[in-house]
């Protein structure tokens, strides 16, 4: 069997959890078939079953082009472009919307089965519309249409399946639920300090920890209003990078930039660092805190576990099906609005609740280390890249010509 995955993300360009997700999928898989990934870049490598071809994505075509626009634009030139060379999968997989486009004409002019793998929905994204305008219809639109003509649907957790049968017209048959996963013999901890050492971290005072892309998604901003209720002898420890939009950027920078001016403790990294950094923040943290309004599944929290840290994080989508509350973190409830954007109702009790389960960690060592153990533990069985991929492959099977 041969699978060809299209993806916009894929090493050494990746900057969320669906590129980890490919990444990773894609190494598994390859020791099971022959995987062909077509993705954004300039990527051109072969080992062993696994091909790895990358199409430019920046035509300058586009260059006059509206600025919100040429996003857009170029995502569905690039999904074009990666079907020019021949194609002999017996499946083709999509991941995000940058990809489903490419995936569409190959079903359609290839007649290959189409599976999608839903990281994330467009309309429960309503704030993607800073970034696209009225590309975020178009975006929709792709995805909407990929989604309701494939053959099968991967939903990393039961709360994306039932926001997909709620937001598409799909037959809940073709939908199966499987999980996120991890290479537990990379994600370990560490006593390696050097990450720590560069950035100015003090490692005999604790830290709560922050990893991700500053975006309304991620909820960084519900933290850093948090910062204020912290124990001030705890560090803030926020590695955040690549903003959705410069507004966005902005605002992240006048909010850390207002906290410092009562707290020296706040340390911001603002770049994507590589895995062997952020698995030492990871490793020497003693919270991980995941502040998302919308998740569907949290890869970042099983990251974190796997090292070892307990995890105090929102009470949305799949995060719930990956945190057990009170034994390897604490899930805050959040009373979201119930139109778009999906903010909390009372964003200042959700920093003071966020603060609480921080404080309550860090002031309780024999917890901290229990929830340590089990988080662990728990991903140790639930989310082993090696058990996924044969899940994967058998739903390739049922749905292969």
């Amino acid at each position: 069997m041969k699978t060809l995955f299209y993806t916009r993300e894929f090493p050494p360009y990746v900057y969320g959890g669906a590129g980890v997700h490919v990444e990773y999928l894609a190494t598994e898989l390859s020791k099971l078939m022959n995987v062909d990934v077509r993705c954004f870049g300039d990527q051109n490598s072969k080992k062993g079953s696994l091909t790895v071809k990358g199409f430019p994505f920046d035509n300058p075509i586009f260059d006059n082009s509206n600025d919100q626009l040429k996003a857009v634009f170029k995502t569905l030139s690039t999904g074009l472009h990666m079907n020019a060379d021949a194609i002999d999968a017996d499946i083709v997989h999509c991941h995000t919307w940058y990809a489903h486009f490419a995936g569409i004409i190959a079903k359609l002019c290839y007649g290959i089965p189409l599976v999608i793998t839903t990281h994330s929905l467009e309309p429960l994204r309503p704030w993607k519309r800073e970034q696209l305008g009225r590309g975020y219809d178009a975006s929709s639109w792709i995805e909407k249409t990929a989604i309701e003509m494939a053959d099968a649907l991967i939903a990393v957790s039961e709360e994306t399946k039932e926001d997909v049968l709620k937001h598409f017209n799909v037959d809940e048959s073709k939908v199966k639920v499987i999980y996120n996963g991890i290479n537990l013999q990379e994600y370990v901890t560490t006593s390696e300090t050097s990450t720590l050492d560069e950035y100015g971290i003090d490692k005999d005072t604790p830290y709560v920890l922050f990893v991700g892309r500053i975006t309304r998604q991620k909820g960084i901003i519900h933290l850093v209003n948090a910062i204020k209720y912290i124990n001030p002898d705890t560090q803030i420890v926020l590695c955040a990078g690549a903003p959705d939009t410069p507004e966005i950027g902005k605002e992240m920078e006048d909010a850390v930039n207002e906290v410092k001016k009562s707290r020296k403790n706040v340390i911001w990294i603002d770049k994507m660092l590589s895995k062997k950094e952020i698995i030492q923040l990871y490793s020497h943290a003693d919270v991980f805190c995941c502040p998302s309004i919308y998740e569907p599944f949290g890869i970042i929290n099983i990251e974190a576990m796997a090292c070892k840290t307990a995890v105090v994080a929102s009470a949305v989508g799949g995060i719930k099906e990956v945190v057990v509350h009170g034994e390897t973190g604490f899930l805050i409830p959040v009373e979201q609005q119930k139109s778009a954007p999906f903010e909390p109702i009372n964003p200042d009790k959700f920093a003071k609740d966020l603060a609480n389960g921080v404080n309550s960690v860090i002031s309780n060592p024999s917890l901290r280390n229990s929830m340590a153990k089990k988080g662990r533990k728990r991903v140790e069985d639930y989310f082993d890249w090696i058990a996924i991929a044969k899940q994967v492959e058998e739903l390739y099977k049922s749905i292969k010509k």
